[in-house]
């Protein structure tokens, strides 16, 4: 780690970051926009971007990090972002140990961030009423473990909409 010797060095440090930040943004941006008017964005990013509450930055995360590849079946999708269950059995010992982190840590944590999200932007869709049911059912201190679990449904639900077209049960869409 380089020692920061000043205040104002590590000032001068963070306005020069944030600046590249908004540049890559800006460019990304007129990507977009350029590819929005030619008709070549991939049809399942298109289709991400009329979702409520999911922009440009989510849906090309979503698209480049994992949804582009071939997947065989929901666990496939789940196991490859790190959001699958790892059950530990042994002798009549059955139990829970959480989910494997063992996929792809970008798309998980885009897939955790939307998350929470989601429960924003589509307050009355099927998986935001489940989230919230569970923890009103389980309690308050269950809503970080229930939003991995909302995280790897909403994924696996995100697939199937870009894949097969089946849309999210009473997921809004933007207006045009």
């Amino acid at each position: 780690m380089i020692p920061l010797t000043t205040p104002l060095r590590a000032l001068e440090i963070i306005e020069i970051l944030n600046r590249q930040i908004e540049t890559v943004k800006a460019e990304r941006d007129t990507l977009l926009a350029e590819i929005q008017t030619i008709g070549s964005t991939p049809t399942p990013v298109r289709m991400l971007l009329g979702l409520k509450g999911i922009g440009p930055g989510f849906a090309g995360a979503l698209w480049s990090e994992g949804l582009f590849r071939t997947f065989q079946n929901r666990r496939q999708v789940a196991a490859y972002a790190g959001l699958a269950p790892t059950p530990w059995k042994s002798g009549k010992i059955n139990h829970e140990q959480g989910v494997s982190k063992a996929g792809n840590p970008r798309l998980r944590a885009i897939a955790v961030e939307m998350a929470w999200l989601w429960l924003r932007h589509q307050p009355g869709s099927a998986l935001a009423r489940w989230f919230h049911d569970r923890v009103r059912r389980l309690g308050p201190r269950t809503r970080k473990v229930t939003i991995v679990a909302l995280a790897r449904k909403l994924l696996v639900a995100l697939w199937k909409y870009v894949t097969s077209g089946v849309v999210i049960e009473g997921a809004a869409m933007k207006t045009v």
